[in-house]
């Protein structure tokens, strides 16, 4: 006999998995906390509780058990070795609300999961949930343990760290994901030229191998040096009968890069605002590409082996 709990277990894990994705940056913390979390309500739901909104109820559960995850994972990036970037999401999330697709994408973009990490997690949950997953300002403070001026009070904080380094992308969604994918072609095609035309003046590269593979000790900024790092990746990545896939990754274009045998080597994703480039993001560290497939040998490719 089937259980009558778990059609709504899986309608609400998709909204569970938003959240802690958000919060934490890694698929695979995003997705044991989600799982402890539908446990949990599961329980709740067998012994008969009277759960009024078991979506709520899912909501806080995760929120506080992604804080109670973020502030062990905090104590560990600050030994990471290199750039640290979120993982790469690379499967859509199901769009409830049409009218709130800008915003939610730009709430996945690097970009802004990077500011994030400028947050307390306190502040970090008040913020998702009420700017991103519109949860009133009494509803959150529920969430976090906290009276509902604390809460506005996190909020208005976090707000002012996040909108002074936030990017404004400017043009339309299509228009910077159409300079996002004419920039992957020129790459892919190994045309320089086209590719450094694209690119802003003051555009960052960053690359995340997280000690485990050679990348990037730091960002590289500046157009010229952008395009020949860039060159020199994709020379190496497609030789030897190496492919590249094309993607979304955290709601923007992007290509997954593969060794001759089929192995994961790179997620590469693209940010694009006012006709320009203005941001490209390389993860290659192994255990943040896991989740995605097999993983190749990206030592031995570099080494010509």
């Amino acid at each position: 006999m089937s259980d009558p709990h778990e059609e709504l277990l899986e309608q609400l894990r998709p909204v569970a998995f938003a959240v802690a994705y958000r919060m934490l940056g890694s698929v695979a913390e995003a997705e044991d906390v989600v799982q402890e979390a539908l446990l949990r309500l599961h329980q709740e739901l067998a012994r008969g509780e009277q759960i009024a909104s078991p979506r709520a109820y899912l909501a806080t559960v995760t929120t506080r058990l992604a804080i109670d995850e973020l502030r062990s994972a905090r104590v560990r990036r600050e030994s990471y070795v290199g750039e640290w970037l979120p993982e790469p999401l690379v499967a859509a999330e199901p769009e409830e609300d049409p009218a709130r697709q800008v915003e939610r994408a730009d709430s996945l973009s690097y970009a802004f999961l990077l500011l994030l990490e400028s947050l307390t997690p306190e502040e970090r949950a008040v913020l998702l949930l009420h700017d991103v997953f519109d949860y009133g300002y009494g509803e959150v403070a529920e969430v976090v343990g906290k009276s509902e001026d604390n809460a506005r009070q996190l909020a208005v904080r976090a707000r002012r760290h996040v909108e002074e380094g936030r990017p404004r992308f400017e043009g339309t969604v299509s228009a910077r994901r159409e300079l996002g994918e004419r920039f992957l072609d020129a790459a892919e095609r190994g045309d320089m030229e086209a590719l450094e035309g694209m690119l802003a003046r003051d555009v960052v590269l960053r690359g995340d191998g997280g000690g485990k593979v050679p990348a990037l000790a730091r960002a590289v900024q500046g157009s010229e040096r952008v395009a020949r790092t860039l060159g020199a990746w994709f020379r190496v990545g497609l030789r030897s009968g190496g492919r590249a896939e094309r993607t979304e990754i955290n709601g923007l274009p992007g290509l997954l890069l593969f060794d001759s045998g089929g192995g994961l080597i790179s997620a590469l994703s693209v940010e694009a605002s006012g006709g320009s480039v203005v941001a490209v993001n390389s993860v290659v560290n192994p255990d943040k590409l896991r989740h995605l497939g097999p993983v190749g040998d990206l030592r031995a490719l570099l080494s010509g082996g």
